[in-house]
């Protein structure tokens, strides 16, 4: 089964906000290189959505519907709703991922 792949309007301005810090910190071609490298990660979800584990800080909390895929160091944190993979955000996995994670998807 392939899935459809949606990304959140959150999820969207996480790429850009990757892309733009990379490129202002350490050029347009290594920002370029992330941003091909996050939209496979998250497109590729459509084949194989469930190979993503549920983030430990979620886990804790028994929300266990998310799962996350990697493309490091950044975390990509998803649900599967029937046959579409919404991507709800990207996230630097090197933060605070408690506290980001609370902030993001707990409102």
């Amino acid at each position: 089964m392939v899935f459809e792949v949606l990304l959140a309007q959150d999820a969207e301005a996480d790429i850009e906000d990757i892309t733009r810090y990379i490129a202002t910190h350490d050029g347009w071609r290594n920002a370029e290189a992330v941003l091909r490298g996050l939209e496979h990660a998250c497109h590729s979800l459509r084949d194989f959505p469930e190979r993503g584990n549920t983030p430990k800080e979620l886990s804790a909390l028994g929300m266990t519907e998310y799962r996350e895929a990697h493309f490091k160091p950044y975390r990509i944190i998803y649900r599967i709703m029937d046959a579409k993979v919404i991507v709800y955000c990207v996230l630097d996995g090197r933060l605070d991922m408690q506290s980001l994670l609370l902030r993001r998807l707990v409102r």
